[in-house]
């Protein structure tokens, strides 16, 4: 087979976890290919500020840090591929094959770490204004809104982030929990509470409205029985994500109830050579634990390969 398509180990997604398997597994000589249907560094690429991240005293931009795990990957001889989408995998065997919609490669181990896709919404009015005021990423759209009155979908630390992010540029924004207690502590709750032009609604968005775009949404506030309508010109749903994971179940990997893959505390799956890290085993969910879950899978990897050699 052509050297150019015959690998030590491919890595499925190129995030957090992605980036730091290719970087221990180039790191001790294997031959690393990192595959991403997107850019390298994945959701984390699109983070305005990272707090927590061992090492950065006063937080890094997502798009920095993601930056550097990629340089590091590479200096150490990894391969990263991004845009190109994986369509096939079979996994049992020796030899694994990774096929996307232009190359096909094969492994003796696989590491899946494609993270996680964005929740929607599903109420009226969502697919039909997707991109015409409706964005689920508000540092790529949040811009376009500079100084509209904007609403922001979501009870957690997405949300919160993504609200404070869009009150810098916004007239005001208005946070609706979406039926559940808003779930932000510590600094993040500090911040958010600080922002005058940000106001939080414990209830549920039910309709979004507008005619070429959005214009309207139809709110039902937790203590009230009946609807009422509130003007905004752009809404930002950041509901989470859902593992994407059903190329990897066709394929034969055990999944939980809720899509994650299931892994030991080695990222082992119920094949063998097949590990997988970050998002898509819905672990901490956070970039830390991530990227802790890249590497031990890497080294197992690693170990894998060298005693199957």
């Amino acid at each position: 087979m052509d050297e150019q398509t015959q690998f030590d180990v491919v890595i499925i997604g190129a995030g957090p976890a992605g980036l730091t398997a290719a970087i221990y597994s180039s790191w001790v000589g294997l031959k690393t290919l990192g595959i991403d249907a997107g850019i390298a560094g994945g959701r984390a690429w699109l983070a305005p500020q990272i707090e927590n991240f061992p090492g950065f005293e006063n937080g890094i931009k997502g798009n920095e840090l993601t930056e550097k795990m990629e340089k590091q990957a590479t200096r150490f001889g990894a391969t990263i591929k991004t845009s190109e989408e994986i369509v096939e995998l079979h996994l049992h065997g020796e030899e694994k094959k990774v096929i996307s919609r232009n190359n096909s490669f094969s492994a003796h181990a696989v590491i899946i770490a494609t993270g996680t896709q964005k929740k929607k919404l599903h109420v009226l009015g969502e697919a039909e204004f997707f991109g015409k005021g409706i964005s689920y990423c508000a540092t790529c759209d949040g811009p376009f809104f500079r100084h509209a009155k904007i609403l922001v979908i979501g009870n957690g630390e997405e949300a919160a982030t993504e609200a404070l992010f869009l009150a810098d540029i916004a007239e005001k924004v208005t946070v609706v929990t979406q039926g559940k207690p808003l779930s932000v502590e510590g600094s993040l709750k500090e911040k958010l509470q600080g922002k005058t032009n940000i106001e939080i609604i414990d209830g549920q968005v039910t309709a979004i409205l507008g005619k070429q775009t959005v214009n309207a949404i139809k709110i039902r506030r937790s203590d009230a029985d009946s609807e009422e309508e509130k003007e905004v010109k752009g809404v930002f749903i950041a509901l989470g994500g859902v593992p994407m994971t059903e190329i990897v179940k066709k394929a034969g990997l055990k999944t939980d109830s809720g899509g994650c893959i299931t892994v030991d505390r080695m990222q082992r799956t119920n094949i063998e050579g097949v590990f997988a890290a970050g998002d898509c085993t819905c672990g901490g969910m956070q970039i830390v634990t991530a990227a802790g879950e890249g590497a031990m899978a890497a080294m197992k990897a690693s170990a894998y390969i060298r005693r199957k050699k």
